[in-house]
């Protein structure tokens, strides 16, 4: 057992505290800006906040993208530490950095290219397009900073720094706090730039979110020394990295994706449905908050016991969590099917768009528990570089599940078929990605294939 790996000693339920509620802290300020954006937008009109409700599965898409490379960092990382390896480990930090980098440049030119096909593919009106532009373009420009954010965050997960990494977020949420009323709508004579004040607030607290990063990471266990990459194998990193960095952006892309198509489906029922559904999807975002970081903060716990052979504690882990999903929720669901109306007054007075606010969240809750479990056992997965078996049951659960549901009964239910193919898609997708972790967490490092451990490795 490595000394270097503190996530190897000490209560498994303790752990599971002591990473998730930093974390907690930290995804409830990300999810808040989404809140925020959509409070100071919807003060812009309901066309502004019908063109957010097409961006945003976009925006969270490419975002999990970057959490996928976050992960795999972090995976990486916390196996190495978990072998002992800290000279690989402090490697792989490092590489793992240029890497996220590297990868925000190219998304970021791909997305400004594809701007116009994949909204007008997503069944943007010709009215929205225009603010739909105005947002993405300078998001696109912005996303190596994005992605380096994510990258940095990756590199203290993996050291078990939970703590560090909501701080990083917490910064690039009160930047972004600061900026968003008076980038969007203007504030101290200052007339504002509507929509795109939003992107560029964004772009701006990723850079903050950057320098708090570096801060904390100085004062780490692995410190970010650029030098150190010219001793890295880049082939055996990148390969490591991608082996989990790969499905894991996939899987973490195609949730986003499948809403991308049910909001194009959703389009046919009109600009209120769309702004409803849009409104109550950062909602829902910011409610299972708890449930994101626990997803998170899981890949560090199973990750560091994995590599230093204690897979009882792997699994230890996995079920206290899957007890939280269940438990929690099921009182956040009961809460917000109660609650919908009265919050749906905070985004828009428009009774059609609230109507479909509160009818959106009156069947999704339900699926909350069911989608806990799904990212939860997805991290649990990548952690062990099972990250194809997570793509393989999230892409089954869009695919098969979610997408098919939605198409088919949309003549016969309109918007309420949309709604409810999210639901049996959480239920039956959390159900069997339960399942396939605890599998693969039972047959144990040896047996499954996991990482040997290796003082070569680079």
């Amino acid at each position: 057992m490595s000394e270097t790996a503190k996530l190897t000693r000490g209560s498994i339920v303790g752990h599971l505290v002591g990473q998730t509620a930093p974390m907690i802290i930290g995804v409830a300020a990300i999810m808040s800006v989404g809140l925020i954006d959509a409070y100071f937008i919807g003060q812009l009109g309901s066309q502004e906040l019908a063109a957010v409700s097409f961006i945003f599965p976009i925006t969270i898409a490419i975002s999990s993208l970057g959490v996928g490379v976050m992960v795999g960092i972090n995976s990486v990382i916390a196996r190495a530490l978990g072998e002992g390896d800290v000279e690989r480990a402090e490697r792989r930090a490092n590489f793992g950095a240029v890497f996220a980098l590297g990868t925000g440049v190219v998304l970021g030119l791909v997305l400004y290219a594809l701007l116009d096909p994949l909204f007008r593919l997503m069944q943007a009106s010709d009215a929205l397009l225009p603010l739909i532009r105005a947002y993405m373009q300078p998001y696109a420009l912005g996303l190596p900073v994005l992605l380096l954010q994510m990258g940095l965050n990756g590199v203290l997960r993996g050291q078990g720094e939970a703590r560090k990494t909501s701080y990083v977020s917490i910064t690039f949420a009160v930047a972004n706090w600061i900026l968003d009323p008076i980038l969007i709508t203007g504030a101290f004579g200052f007339a504002g730039f509507g929509i795109a004040g939003a992107a560029y607030a964004s772009i701006i607290g990723f850079g903050i979110a950057i320098l708090m990063a570096l801060y904390l990471i100085s004062e780490a266990q692995l410190p970010i020394h650029p030098s150190s990459i010219r001793t890295c194998n880049i082939k055996d990193s990148s390969r490591a990295i991608l082996s989990v960095a790969g499905p894991a952006a996939f899987s973490n892309a195609i949730n986003p994706i499948g809403l991308s198509v049910l909001t194009a489906l959703l389009a046919s029922q009109g600009e209120a449905a769309v702004a409803g559904f849009g409104a109550a999807g950062r909602l829902q975002s910011f409610a299972t908050v708890p449930l994101l970081a626990l997803s998170g903060s899981i890949g560090a716990i199973v990750g560091q016991n994995w590599g230093a052979r204690l897979p009882d504690r792997s699994r230890a882990a996995m079920k206290w969590a899957a007890g939280f999903c269940l438990v929690y929720g099921l009182a956040t669901a009961i809460l917000l099917y109660l609650t919908g109306g009265w919050f749906a007054q905070f985004f828009t007075e428009d009774p059609e768009v609230v109507a479909e606010f509160e009818n959106y969240l009156a069947i999704s809750v339900w699926g909350y528990a069911g989608f806990g479990l799904l990212i939860t056992a997805n991290g649990a997965l990548n952690a062990v570089d099972r990250a194809g078996l997570a793509l393989t049951q999230s892409a089954a659960r869009v695919f098969l599940v979610m997408l098919p549901f939605g198409w088919l009964l949309r003549p016969a239910w309109g918007a309420g078929a949309i709604y409810g193919a999210e639901l049996v898609a959480n239920l039956l997708g959390g159900g069997l990605a339960a399942f396939i972790a605890w599998r693969v967490l039972r047959a144990g490092p040896d047996r499954d294939g996991g990482e040997a451990s290796s003082q070569t490795k680079r």
